[in-house]
């Protein structure tokens, strides 16, 4: 069973990389969470600046969107059973930042 901190790392690496992800979306303050990742990015066209991404017992991915501002928080767009391959379309359509040239 792969730790918290080992998924997470596998799924900033699906996402392109910390460096590449940080660059290009201003991710910051990446947290490993009950069998996911969790992240903060910058501002965007959807107002999106949390992202969740949690390892399903199926491997498949559940990733949610939302919008944190003071003590609210807000789910923008959540998908359920994605794959791996799925997840930087999903990223780069929740919230209109690319993760690719």
């Amino acid at each position: 069973m792969a730790t918290n901190k080992e998924i997470a790392s596998t799924i900033i690496a699906q996402l392109g990389g910390q460096g590449r992800l940080s660059a290009m979306t201003g991710a910051k303050s990446f947290v490993a969470i009950e069998k996911g990742l969790q992240f903060k990015i910058g501002k965007n066209a959807k107002n999106v600046n949390t992202v969740r991404i949690v390892l399903t017992d199926a491997d498949t991915y559940d990733v949610e969107f939302g919008a944190a501002r003071g003590m609210k928080y807000t789910v923008k767009d959540s998908t359920q059973g994605a794959y791996a391959d799925m997840l930087k379309p999903l990223f780069e359509a929740a919230t209109g930042m690319y993760l690719t040239f």
